[in-house]
């Protein structure tokens, strides 16, 4: 498929979102739904990759990208309103084909679980829920929300493109370099001293004062209806919160009353930008494209 996209801007929730999109008008409708500190400039190279059978939409979610920012505090339910309301402007009638990176993921999967209905099938990237959480650990989580709130956070200058593209790449080792250049203008902006900084807003980085219910999730994933196709990075990461997401793999799996499972070797979290031909295949392979629905 072509990569360069077309820009859409949609009301949301009192909103102004934007949103990318690829393809033909009147093609069969896949959505995307990008990561935490992302944008939807992340699934170009799967775009590319993928045959020229989708028309495709991928939003900003509020307050990355060139979407609205928040004015205080970010908070999960607002993203399953906003996917809410963007599926019924995309398509009121008929249910989605839904996939979802990282935060996207989590989302696609709450949501597939609340809005049963609306979903036709879900592929969830590297986005499987977060670490359990204790009750003990809220005193602390709003007292630090609290002052974080007296005293919104900010984001450091990232200095030169070239600079941030050696930091996707570090992080992402199997990063082309020319990807990384585009992603690296593409995630951040430019001010008027010539300084870089994330195309997203500095309060994402506060605590996030409700405690992650690993119960709760696993009861929204008990009444998805709709196939899931998990997929997986081969190389294991090692974030804290990954850890034990992996380590209670099995009774999230057990949730799905319909899941697949994909493992790609030779990618790390960011499965889109380091093997986008890879995931594509999967893609392929697991969505349905014969209607339009």
């Amino acid at each position: 498929m072509h990569p360069d996209s077309q820009s859409l801007y949609l009301t949301l929730n009192r909103h102004r979102y934007h949103l990318r999109q690829w393809g033909k008008p009147d093609a069969p409708l896949l959505v995307m739904l990008h990561g935490w500190m992302d944008s939807s400039a992340t699934f170009r190279y799967l775009v590319e990759a993928l045959p020229d059978q989708w028309r495709i939409v991928a939003p900003d979610w509020r307050g990355f990208g060139d979407s609205d920012w928040n004015t205080g505090s970010y908070y999960f339910p607002d993203y399953l309103a906003d996917l809410d309301a963007l599926l019924d402007q995309l398509s009121p009638n008929e249910p989605v084909r839904l996939l979802g990176h990282s935060m996207g993921a989590m989302v696609a999967g709450i949501y597939s679980g609340v809005r049963p209905e609306r979903i036709r099938q879900a592929m969830l990237v590297e986005g499987f829920g977060l670490n359990a959480t204790r009750p003990a650990e809220a005193p602390g989580r709003y007292g630090r929300w609290l002052r974080e709130t007296a005293q919104a956070p900010s984001f450091a200058p990232l200095g030169s493109v070239e600079d941030v593209a050696a930091k996707l790449i570090e992080r992402n080792p199997r990063l082309q370099a020319g990807r990384a250049m585009w992603l690296a203008e593409a995630l951040t902006r430019q001010d008027a001293q010539g300084q870089r900084f994330y195309r997203a807003d500095p309060r994402h980085k506060m605590v996030n004062p409700v405690l992650y219910r690993l119960e709760e999730a696993k009861a929204c994933w008990q009444r998805i209806s709709a196939p899931v196709h998990w997929v997986l990075g081969g190389d294991m990461w090692d974030h804290p919160m990954a850890k034990g997401v992996m380590d209670t793999l099995p009774e999230r799996r057990a949730c799905f009353a319909q899941l697949q499972e994909t493992v790609v070797p030779e990618a790390g979290h960011m499965i889109q930008w380091e093997q986008p031909a890879a995931l594509a295949s999967v893609v392929s392979g697991f969505f349905d494209c014969r209607s339009k629905a």
